[in-house]
């Protein structure tokens, strides 16, 4: 059920990898996260920084949910615990559903807003086992690598369009982090009263 993401369109765009490799498959977490967190258990990790795909969970980047995408985070977070691992979620790790970067992704103002609705969404579903939040993954790289120097998806080379991302990025991590914070309150809430 998950949605395409700008790194989907990217890897298909003829001569952007190297050898032509699109990245469909890659280590199979999503299947594979069972002997996965028993192999970091196994090496003694104890906490394992991770990174939500927000078309996995809204495969338009707002609106419909994909509860099959919240489910499987749902497990991955309980398999951590019960190995005695600590989750640290990454809500954005440049993984941006294509249907906003058809709305002009990080250089669209509103785009703040749509990441603040889903990092209380992805709160509000894992926040009461997990407690370690991080916004975005390397703002610099989401502004200018990929839109100044076109290295990164969605490939793009416009020095105002990088600006307006940069922009657009620090305010939805603030925006972000309101909505964390508020999501963390209103599940403090419900646990009180349940």
């Amino acid at each position: 059920g998950r949605g395409r993401s700008i790194w989907d369109d990217f890897a298909h765009t003829p001569g952007k990898v190297i050898d032509g490799g699109r990245g469909d498959v890659v280590c199979d977490h999503y299947d594979r996260y069972k002997d996965d967190v028993a192999l970091m258990k196994s090496l003694g990790v104890q906490a394992y920084r991770f990174s939500v795909a927000w078309p996995r969970v809204l495969p338009d980047g707002a609106g419909r949910v994909e509860q099959r995408g919240i489910d499987f985070y749902s497990r991955l977070v309980d398999e951590l615990l019960g190995a005695g691992i600590t989750p640290w979620i990454t809500l954005y790790h440049w993984d941006l559903p294509s249907a906003l970067q058809r709305r002009g992704g990080w250089a669209n103002r509103d785009i703040a807003g749509c990441f603040a609705d889903y990092a209380a969404l992805m709160v509000r579903a894992l926040g009461d086992r997990a407690r370690h939040w991080i916004t975005l993954n390397e703002p610099w790289c989401i502004a200018f690598l990929s839109h100044e120097i076109g290295a990164h998806a969605p490939g793009l080379q416009d020095r105002a369009l990088a600006y307006q991302a940069a922009h657009h990025t620090l305010l939805a991590h603030g925006l972000g982090l309101q909505a964390i914070r508020a999501a963390a309150q209103w599940l403090q809430h419900e646990t009180v009263t349940e």
